[in-house]
């Protein structure tokens, strides 16, 4: 039970981070974005690159709530779905940012 109450204090900052970054804003918290110079940052367009960001973070706030449930309800299946989903996310938002500059700006 106190690894369900641990998960949903570490769930409160992911989801804040969440909502701020899918109302396109707090760009400088993301790694990697704020260490590019100002000519590099110039080159993306950096609010859908926050609003993606943001709908990853609530992905992995959702995996975060299910690993508190499954330890409520002592449930070892949940815990790896939300494992597997964890994962998946990770794997997929990688691969989504780094193929075909998506977030570069055209012109």
């Amino acid at each position: 039970m106190i690894g369900a109450l641990v998960n949903f204090i570490i769930l409160i900052p992911f989801l804040i981070f969440a909502v701020i970054l899918s109302k396109g804003k707090g760009a400088f918290l993301l790694a990697g974005y704020n260490t590019m110079s100002e000519s590099e940052k110039a080159e993306y367009d950096e609010v859908a690159l926050c609003k993606f960001m943001g709908k990853i973070m609530f992905g992995v706030s959702f995996c975060i709530l299910l690993f508190a449930f499954s330890d409520i309800v002592e449930n070892q299946v949940l815990f790896m779905i939300a494992l597997i989903l964890l994962i998946s996310i990770i794997i997929f938002a990688l691969i989504y940012t780094n193929t075909k500059n998506r977030f570069k700006k055209n012109g």
